[in-house]
C-alpha cells in the first residue's frame, strides 16, 4: 500500500504487517493500532505538532471519550494544558474527505463538552484553524497553527 503524500514535513511513522493487517505504532496510546487513511493523517499531524510546533506529548492524546447528551464519541486528538485543561481539539479526516460543514458541525459539537479554545480539522492535505473567544461569542480562523507556547 502506497500511502498519500500529505502537507506536512515528512514524519517517521512504524508500520508493520501483522496478521495480513497494516498497523502503524501511536506513540501517544503506545501500541500498534489499525492504519486507515485516517489514522495516517493523524499520525502524521501528531508528529507535526510536536516535532515543529512543540506540543508535549504527554499533554496530547488519541481518541478521547466524552459524552454528548446520551451518546458516547471520540475526539480524535485532545492537547491539554500544563493545569490539565483541554485547551485543543483536532479532527481528522482521509485526505479524500472534504472538509466540509459537516466536518466543522462535528468538532464544534464535541466542543460543546470540552470548551477549548482551539480547534483544527485536518484531512493533511488541508487544515484549519480557529480561535474560539467565549467572552466576545466569536470564533476566528487563524492562518497558521500556534505554537504550544501560544495555546
Amino acid at each position: 500500500m502506497t500511502y498519500p503524500v500529505l502537507n506536512l514535513p515528512q514524519a517517521s511513522v512504524r508500520v508493520r504487517k501483522r496478521d495480513g493487517r497494516t498497523e502503524v505504532f501511536d506513540p501517544l496510546r503506545q501500541r500498534f493500532v489499525a492504519l486507515t487513511p485516517e489514522e495516517w493523517v493523524r499520525q502524521n499531524f501528531t508528529a507535526y505538532l510536536i516535532h515543529h510546533k512543540h506540543y508535549p506529548a504527554v499533554l496530547m492524546a488519541n481518541e478521547v471519550s466524552i459524552t454528548l447528551g446520551a451518546v458516547s464519541r471520540r475526539c480524535d486528538t485532545v492537547v491539554y494544558g500544563r493545569d490539565s485543561q483541554p485547551r485543543m481539539i483536532v479532527e481528522y479526516k482521509a485526505t479524500t474527505v472534504q472538509l466540509t460543514q459537516r466536518v466543522f458541525d462535528q468538532i464544534t459539537r464535541y466542543n460543546m463538552v470540552l470548551h477549548t479554545p482551539w480547534l483544527i480539522v485536518s484531512n493533511g492535505l488541508q487544515h484549519v484553524c480557529c480561535k474560539v473567544d467565549y467572552e466576545a461569542g466569536h470564533v476566528s480562523f487563524v492562518e497558521q497553527i500556534p505554537d504550544y507556547s501560544e495555546l
